[in-house]
């Protein structure tokens, strides 16, 4: 015949099977996603000055060689801005 062991009520209540941890769980994921956009936003603000300044150049480029005409420019653009909305 088995004895029975005398478990404390602190050991009961940690092995409680079921319960989600909804707190610290679910604020550590946003905080994970926060550094996540956090480093996109710096990654952008990185990137973003250096495209405008290639975008400018070929511009400038395509007007100097006699490419395209600044209209066709401003045209350009018009269709680009149409196409983000």
């Amino acid at each position: 015949m088995s004895t029975k062991r005398i478990v404390s009520r602190k050991r009961v209540q940690d092995r409680v099977v079921g319960r989600e941890k909804k707190g610290p769980a679910a604020k550590r994921e946003a905080s994970g996603l926060r550094r996540q956009l956090q480093d996109l936003r710096e990654q952008v603000d990185m990137v973003l000055p250096e495209m405008t300044a290639r975008i400018a150049a070929l511009e400038h480029l395509l007007r100097e060689k006699q490419l395209c005409t600044r209209q066709d420019l401003i045209s350009a653009r018009a269709f680009v801005r149409m196409q983000e909305a």
